[in-house]
């Protein structure tokens, strides 16, 4: 068994912190908004894909007692692969909704900024940490200035007989050019099931016309609305 290089063991553990600390911060702006994968799942993500990096450079060549011809990139391409499990139960866990899309995708980017530090690349983490940030907190708001003034965010919650209902509403809103911006549905029992909405209503068009419209379909009770109001 070779000697322990403690200058490398402690080079590797302030990865291994940094890894941490740039994890959290993604997590931060995530659990802010109330978001599941917030500061601790983040963290360990980033600490959790530093570590696996570090193994393969450190832990399995030559210096380590293992094969000269270990191939040190195969556990990071396992990481790469194996966060989108994380990733997907973070979609999965809405249903139908698309809001987790966004949590899945900085899930996955923060494995690549552990990975980063891992190698030692401090520059790439830090740079990448930062545009991971931008993206999901400045951009955010910037995106919000673009939509067309005058919009209303309206939330819905539907009653329907039928699944087949919510392809009949979704098509009602687009001929009416309303933007779905998410969508839950939950099946309570036989022909029982309950949709949640969240609209955006452009300048001109009525809340209750389109509330009136939507519970004019087959099968179809609106059970609650809220926001935006007329």
């Amino acid at each position: 068994m070779p000697p322990i290089d403690l200058g490398l063991q402690a080079d590797l553990a302030v990865r291994m912190l940094i890894a941490a600390i740039l994890g959290a911060g993604i997590g931060f702006e995530r659990e802010i908004h109330d978001h599941p994968a917030g500061m601790r799942t983040h963290l360990l993500v980033a600490l959790g894909s530093a570590i696996f990096t570090e193994l393969s450079i450190f832990g399995f060549g030559p210096s380590a007692g293992g094969s000269a011809n270990v191939d040190p990139t195969r556990i990071a391409a396992q990481v790469v692969s194996g966060i989108g499990f994380l990733g997907a139960g973070a979609i999965l866990k809405y249903g139908t909704s698309i809001r987790g899309l966004t949590t899945a995708a900085s899930l996955w980017a923060t494995a690549a900024v552990g990975m980063a530090v891992g190698a030692g690349s401090w520059i790439v983490a830090v740079v990448g940490a930062a545009i991971i940030l931008f993206s999901l907190w400045p951009l955010n708001s910037v995106i919000a200035r673009l939509r067309p003034q005058g919009t209303r965010e309206v939330r819905l919650r539907l009653h329907a007989g039928r699944l087949e209902v919510l392809g009949e509403v979704t098509r009602l809103l687009a001929t009416r050019r309303i933007e779905i911006g998410e969508i839950n549905s939950q099946r309570l029992g036989k022909a029982n099931y309950e949709i949640e909405m969240r609209l955006r209503l452009p300048a001109g068009v009525l809340q209750h016309q389109i509330v009136a419209e939507i519970a004019g379909l087959p099968d179809v009770e609106v059970l609650e609305t809220a926001g935006g109001e007329d």
